[in-house]
């Protein structure tokens, strides 16, 4: 075996060069995948650019022809090349989203990135509290109970039908169901014999047999169920868009209190509300903004309960009754840690401005709803809450001009802190119900 100076041999050197190559190629590799992001937001006619800084040439296919360009061309699905080691540049024209498969050389995947494109927009950043009351698009189970019979057993008949706790129910013996009123109805109607229901559990669809038995102590029928067909409370309106007459609130879904499943929407409206008093944040016990709905000012009506907010058209005839602050939209890559206030109207009066601090942008989260860690360093407001109390969810935050998302959560054990959602995120969520809302319409 032929040996160098060194005492290496020629296979040895040749060995060593190899595995270098192949750990340098790993670890570009990796750099890439991780210089990927899985999901970016755009706004549309404005130029983004990213800088992946990766020796690799890479192809991209788009789901979505003719929608988003890259380097001034549009991405097709049969896939592009395009070198990451310069800058490249996202540009659309269409609001929505892409979804784009990212490859090494057109052959070994590298990630799937998501593309969200949000319109350039003035929003009216709101800040006033409303009143908010959903009728559930079904009847929702929240609960079960023993029915006694005469002869003393105790049975839940709906329990032994397979029905669940979150379970949606749509259908009482091939009838719709509206109210609670219409499923008590129902199973009187039966006297007795099989009820067939169908429910929703999840995505899914599901039909139980349930045999009514008549209780011993009203004399009437019942399936041993404790349910629910809508529910109301107070939160705070974000903003609307002008153009649209959309709004955004809350910031977070509307859930079951009993079962936390996020209530889907039949009907639904905002109102105006009266806040009589504020109960104060304490360490571990959060707070909230007590007041009443009034009934005759409707605001708008909800469209949609996402776990992203609520959403609907605001009434034109109510604008006067809402504050009307224009401000343009910031996506997330323009959120600085830092100084920034919220619009909030606690004292039912007036909104106001009050000064929070933003303590963590996380760019990376994809829980949308807690996108930014936020602290209230306002004295006025932690005088008269104590911090972030419930109903405040939703109220606009605003940084160097410019609405950046909504309070969200309250952090129990430190009411001072708390989760804040960026608008980009509402953004998406209005632009999806309108685009449903269409979808239907034709």
């Amino acid at each position: 075996m032929k040996l160098f100076a060194n005492g290496l041999s020629y296979k040895k050197k040749l060995f060593i060069f190899l595995a270098v190559c192949f750990g340098v190629m790993l670890l570009s590799y990796i750099q890439a995948v991780l210089s990927v992001p899985g999901q970016i937001t755009i706004i549309e006619g404005e130029e983004h650019i990213l800088n992946f800084k990766s020796p690799f040439l890479v192809s991209i296919k788009a789901d979505k022809e003719d929608v988003l360009k890259v380097n001034g061309e549009f991405v097709k699905s049969r896939g592009s090349f395009y070198k990451m080691f310069s800058p490249m540049s996202f540009w659309s024209q269409k609001g929505g989203s892409v979804s784009l498969r990212v490859s090494v050389f057109g052959l070994i995947p590298l990630r799937t990135m998501k593309v969200d494109v949000v319109p350039d927009k003035m929003l009216v950043a709101c800040g006033n509290t409303i009143g908010v009351k959903l009728r559930i698009d079904g009847i929702l189970v929240i609960g079960m109970s023993d029915v006694e019979t005469k002869d003393g057993r105790r049975l839940i008949p709906a329990r032994d039908g397979g029905i669940r706790e979150g379970d949606l129910i749509i259908e009482a013996n091939d009838k719709s169901l509206k109210s609670i009123k219409e499923l008590v109805e129902e199973i009187d109607k039966t006297g007795g014999k099989l009820l067939k229901l169908k429910y929703k559990r999840g995505e899914s669809y599901y039909t139980a047999l349930v045999t009514p038995v008549k209780a011993a102590d009203d004399d009437k029928y019942h399936i041993g169920l404790w349910v629910r067909d809508s529910t109301a409370g107070i939160g705070t309106l974000t903003y609307y868009d002008p153009d649209t007459m959309g709004f955004g609130a809350l910031g977070h879904g509307i859930t079951d209190i009993d079962t936390g499943t996020l209530m889907p929407v039949k009907t639904g409206e905002i109102l105006e509300s009266r806040i009589l008093s504020i109960k104060r944040s304490k360490t571990g016990v959060p707070g909230e903004l007590k007041g009443v709905i009034e009934e005759s000012g409707q605001l708008g009506q909800i469209n949609s309960n996402s776990k992203f907010g609520i959403y609907g058209k605001v009434n034109e005839d109510a604008l006067d009754k809402i504050s009307r602050r224009m401000y343009p939209i910031a996506l997330k890559s323009s959120i600085k840690e830092g100084p920034a206030v919220i619009l909030s109207n606690i004292d039912g009066k007036s909104v106001e401005e009050y000064e929070i601090e933003i303590l963590k942008v996380s760019r990376q989260n994809y829980d949308g709803s807690k996108g930014m860690v936020i602290k209230i360093t306002d004295k006025r407001l932690l005088d008269a809450t104590g911090g972030i109390v419930q109903g405040m969810s939703g109220s606009p935050i605003i940084q160097d001009g410019r609405i950046i998302g909504a309070v969200t959560h309250v952090l129990v054990n430190d009411p001072a802190r708390g989760y804040g959602i960026f608008i980009e995120n509402m953004l998406k969520c209005m632009t999806e119900v309108n685009q449903g809302s269409h979808a239907k319409a034709s």
